[in-house]
């Protein structure tokens, strides 16, 4: 099972990764820089809590692993 701190990091650059995209890409769409990044920030808190908690849910369930029946 994983630990919660490597859960988290994986959280945090995966969102990380996504919170740049879609501030490149909210930036064109709404044309302004500071809502772009808002809309992107906030976008990106809810990715990071909504990942984090599935991959702990994930981690606790041992169907599908090897050594499971």
């Amino acid at each position: 099972m994983e630990q919660n701190k490597r859960t988290l990091t994986k959280a945090i650059t995966w969102q990380l990764i996504g919170f740049v995209m879609m501030a490149v890409v909210n930036y064109f769409y709404i044309g302004d820089f500071s809502q772009g990044l808002g809309l992107s920030a906030l976008l990106t808190l809810i990715g990071l809590v909504s990942y984090y908690l599935h991959e702990r849910l994930w981690a606790g369930i041992r169907w599908g692993t090897r050594g499971s029946t």
